[in-house]
């Protein structure tokens, strides 16, 4: 558990300083970035103006030099948290490769083109229980409250997502900022592999 906090911790802080200094992570030539942060993006930002915000007012209002050195650490952890959590999702986006589909996210789940049947377009909401989900064999990666890209694949699967419980998957679905451009360069890759296979 602690070495997962950790490992997030510091990938988040890798990813601000790639985002600062426009640095974005090499991938493979051929390979295609599809973003996620578009559905969070502006709820971040109000959060990240409200705590810039905060800073200040609480220097001022504490009357104890120990409560405002204390608040002011806080305060700016928490500010460049937030900016490096945006800057994550900036930095580690979807990719569609020659290999398979990499989700990212809460979690980072890499699909292999053999193991996946379609990838389709739609739009759904999600029930409250958080942002990964799992029934009935469908795996649900969402942001803000939603997917808009299903996997079907193309026989049950064992993932390495803690949510299953170990159960087999045939489906995942999870959020991209324009599902419909994945998808196509996702049937791309599937008829190319379909072709070879004949």
């Amino acid at each position: 558990m602690i070495k997962t906090i950790l490992s997030y911790e510091a990938r988040l802080w890798i990813a601000l300083l790639r985002w600062i200094f426009r640095r974005p992570v090499p991938v493979p030539p051929g390979t295609q970035r599809f973003h996620y942060s578009g559905a969070v993006t502006m709820v971040l930002t109000a959060f990240i103006v409200v705590s810039a915000l905060e800073i200040p007012i609480l220097e001022l209002i504490l009357p104890w030099e120990v409560a405002r050195i204390i608040s002011l650490v806080v305060g700016f952890y928490g500010l460049f948290w937030m900016i490096g959590l945006l800057a994550t999702m900036r930095i580690y986006p979807h990719l569609v490769d020659e290999s398979g589909i990499q989700i990212r996210g809460s979690q980072e789940l890499t699909i292999l083109w053999g193991d996946i049947r379609n990838v389709r377009e739609r739009g759904r909401s999600l029930p409250p229980g958080g942002k990964t989900q799992f029934e009935d064999g469908v795996l649900s990666l969402g942001m803000a409250g939603g997917t808009t890209v299903d996997v079907v694949l193309a026989r049950p699967m064992i993932l390495p997502v803690k949510k299953t419980g170990g159960e087999p998957v045939t489906e995942v679905r999870f959020h991209a900022d324009a599902p419909g451009d994945l998808v196509a360069a996702a049937q791309v890759k599937i008829l190319s592999r379909d072709a070879v296979d004949r």
